[in-house]
């Protein structure tokens, strides 16, 4: 998906929906229907098969039970996917199933092959054996992706996703050009929404207090700065709040979507290792305690 200017509108034409047949999939596909529908979007529902997926303990069978196994695992592969095939009934979508050692180069082909503008994946935010969209492969996802990733966190409840749109949206930034690039979306979809928007600030905090203060750290000067961001046009139908709160961005952005009600968070998250740490809103910390931890999904748009 390209970048857009601030103000434009989103033009989701192909939404990749990634499942490994988990509840947490399960959970994010509501999610991709509902979009689709409201931005008259293809849907391509991709299932990954990797070597350890699904062949436990196949070392310890006979040639003939290990035939058995694989045959009975493929076809409950093609059942799986042919669920999934009819959950989308009534969409433009394609199922596609393929064997790959590895999640991430699927996917990476996946979204040059069909041109994806964004991505919808569930995650459990751990690891396990059976199941692939977990935490470091999600992260891995929204790290090395192009598009926008929506991740559907563990604490997002089924049946939350509102028919695809988001009243309430929170755009978290510290200022830097990774967590800005973020921001178009956030407002593009909050115009798309006609949702509100409210943009917060976190400044890092040493106890209750702030770890830095200058000029341009006062309460007032962060506020006016957040409020520049969005502009005069965009006031019309984001009707912007803007915040500032003091500790660690990934707690404190967390705290703020509740308090809020907030129903999709936007951040800007960075694509290397280096120069990350808790005290960056688009550090590796931040954004996986926000997607591990949020009552809603989660949208991660890569900067550099």
């Amino acid at each position: 998906m390209n970048a857009v200017g601030i103000g434009a509108r989103i033009a989701l034409r192909n939404i990749l929906y990634l499942t490994d047949f988990s509840e947490a999939s399960e959970t994010a596909l509501p999610f991709a229907v509902s979009i689709a529908r409201a931005y008259e979007s293809k849907v391509i529902a991709l299932h990954i098969v990797t070597p350890t997926a699904y062949s436990p303990g196949l070392a310890y069978v006979t040639p003939e039970g290990a035939a058995d196994a694989a045959a009975a695992a493929e076809e409950l592969l093609n059942a799986e996917m042919q669920r999934v095939d009819s959950q989308l009934s009534g969409l433009v979508h394609e199922t596609i199933m393929i064997r790959e050692l590895s999640v991430w180069p699927a996917v990476e082909r996946a979204i040059a092959e069909h041109g994806i503008d964004f991505i919808v994946l569930g995650t459990h935010g751990r690891t396990g054996t059976m199941k692939l969209l977990l935490g470091s492969v999600a992260e891995e996802i929204f790290r090395k992706s192009k598009a926008p990733v929506l991740t559907i966190g563990p604490h997002v409840r089924s049946g939350s996703h509102r028919g695809g749109q988001f009243r309430r949206i929170l755009f978290a930034t510290d200022f830097s050009v990774e967590s800005l690039v973020a921001l178009p979306y956030a407002i593009s979809f909050s115009r798309e929404n006609q949702a509100r928007l409210a943009l917060l600030h976190v400044q890092p905090a040493i106890g209750d207090r702030p770890a830095k203060v200058g000029p341009k750290d006062t309460v007032a000067s962060i506020l006016g700065e957040l409020h520049d961001l969005v502009p005069r046009d965009a006031e019309l139908w984001c009707h912007p709040e803007v915040m500032v709160e003091y500790g660690v961005p990934g707690e404190r952005i967390v705290n703020a979507s509740r308090q809020h009600g907030t129903e999709l968070i936007v951040l800007g998250v960075r694509s290397k290792s280096k120069h990350l740490g808790a005290a960056l809103h688009t550090g590796r910390a931040t954004a996986h305690q926000v997607v591990a931890n949020a009552d809603c999904p989660v949208l991660t748009i890569r900067g550099g």
